[in-house]
């Protein structure tokens, strides 16, 4: 047995002599990758400050009653279009017709009137003229002599009475037109009073707020409906107070509504006076739909109260690092590039900012004169050879 361990022992030594008197043989290094870079260079970008606003109405209307009445009829929805004049709501009318017709009737009753005034006129009108010629026919006689002293007073008294109920025939009359007129003016009143009980659109718009239901009771101020008027909106950003200097009213903007294709330039027409003293900002108002470069406004589909959109304030100029967006891999969150070093294509983590066009600003990871891989093979992986692509 002791020999048989000897054997083993002897046969494993000659194993190991052998193996290792052959000679290695040496990994051939992978080709390669043929590339193209370019340069990170500085660039000098507008400094471009950018705001957040809402979507706001030019033109808004909340539609109430003038009467207090019971709702009838709502003929419109939130979120429906109207027109101009269209017919929206309509109230309990049948206290206001009872008030209407009285009126009606005190105003046939004054009209009636009329007439009579005007012929009891008429006959006073003939009596003193009667009486007028009778005592001027006294008067001569009485110088004459040919008629007696009381009889001349007779004449002047009926003449006198004559004159009396004359001008107050004409008072009578006065009177009832002045009757006539208030009740004219009262049917009107009860008119304009019973048209309350329909109300109809301002102007053309898209109604935001419904606050009513048929048998509800309408008082006068308590709104009913809100309207926002058609085609007039504005994008309201805050702006800081320290930035307000570059925001003048008239400056035409770069602005973008999201969920919509309103994008393009736009005019501020506004600028609050007032700063906000939680937020120290103030409120911008710039007019939509945007213009292109000629002046020409823009479609910008169906705007509503609400949405959400961006403006850009140019700041001057800023010095960037700028590379072509095809240097840069994403995954995920992070973001890296393929720098050349020594003819090899190394990996960096990078950090990123504002894009324009096909260039994007790096923030941090690159400096100047450094060369990165655009656009990148996507089987190019760090410390990989790399080659000049043709």
């Amino acid at each position: 047995m002791k020999h048989s361990y000897l054997l083993v022992a002897a046969l494993s030594a000659v194993a190991v002599s052998c193996g290792g008197n052959e000679p290695r043989k040496s990994v051939p290094e992978a080709a390669a990758v043929p590339v193209r870079t370019v340069e990170a260079a500085s660039a000098n970008w507008p400094a471009d400050y950018q705001v957040t606003g809402t979507v706001e109405a030019r033109v808004t209307a909340t539609l109430s009653s003038k009467v207090m009445a019971t709702v009838e009829q709502v003929t419109v929805q939130a979120g429906d279009r109207v027109t101009a004049g269209q017919f929206l709501i309509g109230l309990d009318a049948r206290d206001l017709d009872t008030g209407l017709r009285r009126a009606q009737a005190v105003q046939a009753q004054a009209v009636s009137a009329v007439p009579e005034a005007a012929n009891a006129v008429s006959a006073a009108k003939a009596n003193l003229d009667l009486a007028d010629i009778t005592l001027k026919r006294m008067e001569k006689l009485a110088d004459q002599r040919s008629v007696t002293k009381q009889e001349l007073d007779e004449a002047k008294a009926k003449q006198t009475s004559a004159q009396a109920a004359y001008e107050m025939a004409t008072a009578r009359q006065q009177q009832s037109e002045s009757r006539v007129k208030e009740a004219d003016q009262a049917v009107l009143a009860a008119t304009l009073t019973r048209n309350d009980t329909k109300i109809n659109a301002p102007f053309a718009g898209v109604v935001i707020a419904k606050t009513t239901q048929p048998g509800d009771l309408a008082r006068p101020g308590t709104p009913l409906l809100t309207l926002e008027q058609a085609g007039g909106y504005r994008l309201e950003v805050n702006v800081d107070e320290s930035r307000l200097g570059s925001v003048p009213a008239g400056t035409r903007v770069p602005i973008a509504v999201d969920g919509s294709a309103c994008e393009g330039l736009a005019r501020v027409s506004e600028v609050m006076p007032t700063v906000d003293p939680q937020s120290r900002s103030y409120v911008v108002k710039i007019d939509l739909p945007p213009t292109d470069e000629a002046g020409r406004p823009k479609p910008c589909g169906a705007l509503r109260s609400g949405m959400f959109g961006r403006a850009t304030f140019a700041q001057g100029l800023r010095s960037v690092i700028a590379i072509p967006a095809a240097a840069i891999r994403e995954n995920g969150q992070l973001q890296s590039v393929f720098v050349v070093e020594g003819g090899r294509a190394h990996a960096r983590m990078i950090t990123t900012g504002e894009r324009r066009g096909t260039e994007v600003a790096v923030l941090s990871g690159l400096q100047p004169g450094e060369k990165v891989v655009a656009p990148i093979p996507q089987l190019l992986a760090d410390g990989v050879l790399i080659g000049s692509a043709p």
